[in-house]
């Protein structure tokens, strides 16, 4: 299986050119045979909460239905960071376009504080995907919660994908956080972060991959758009920029 972690640059609020973006990126990812590729979280809009209100869609709007005509093309999965509204309020979700299957969706269940007066928690404790359904999700602070981590081991997953926002200096902390659920738990861990300005913070890029043992085994650099693509076969990763 060949994971795709992306890393870009999102326009603050403009989800129509972002959507551009994104699909030029997923062309080279499936050049290059990808078959799950990860944007950084709220990928689509930027991470602006106090936007979200405004900007938030509903899970199955039709602005996205190209996606999966792309995965259904190209027989891969695709995750989409967005705001998504429902009766209850608004989440941080991740929109998944997979092969022939119906739209679905992973919603970030552990909040971090500052993000409570904007949204709500998703309740999804686990999200699966893959052919083997052993690739789990993780949207940004859940990655420091160890209850998340291990129920998705419990759940049966084999690798961790955390797609996150975080500034120059909070990469450095989940970097350590994330090669230690790589070591603990034995298995590889993806992490797919954006870049350039957005909220309150300039983000940190360093989109990378650790190996089952928690070493780091490739990282893209905190400047320029691309992805970083992980072969689980071979153990290489390869960054492709923009």
């Amino acid at each position: 299986m060949r994971i795709c972690a992306v890393q870009t640059k999102p326009i603050k609020g403009d989800i129509p050119r972002n959507i551009a973006i994104h699909k030029k990126l997923i062309e080279l990812a499936v050049a290059n045979s990808a078959d799950i590729i990860i944007f950084p979280e709220l990928s689509l809009t930027g991470y602006e909460p106090e936007l979200a209100n405004a900007l938030a869609v509903s899970v199955d709007t039709s602005q996205l239905d190209d996606f999966q005509i792309i995965s259904d093309a190209a027989q891969c999965t695709i995750g989409l960071g967005m705001p998504v509204k429902n009766d209850l309020g608004i989440s941080i979700s991740m929109i998944l376009f997979q092969p022939h299957t119906a739209r679905g969706m992973y919603s970030k269940k552990y909040l971090h504080p500052d993000e409570t007066p904007f949204f709500i928690s998703g309740q999804s404790s686990v999200g699966l995907i893959g052919a083997q359904s052993n690739v789990a999700l993780a949207i940004c602070y859940e990655l420091s919660i160890p209850e998340h981590s291990e129920t998705a081991v419990k759940n049966g997953a084999e690798l961790y994908l955390a797609s996150v926002a975080k500034s120059a200096a909070g990469i450095e902390k989940a970097a350590q956080t994330l090669a230690d659920i790589a070591k603990k738990h034995s298995m590889t861990v993806l992490m797919s972060n954006c870049i350039g300005y957005c909220d309150n913070f300039e983000s940190g890029g360093k989109t990378s991959v650790w190996t089952e043992k928690g070493v780091l085994a490739g990282q893209l650099d905190d400047k320029r758009e691309g992805f970083l693509l992980y072969d689980t076969q071979t153990k290489e990763a390869i960054a492709h920029y923009l």
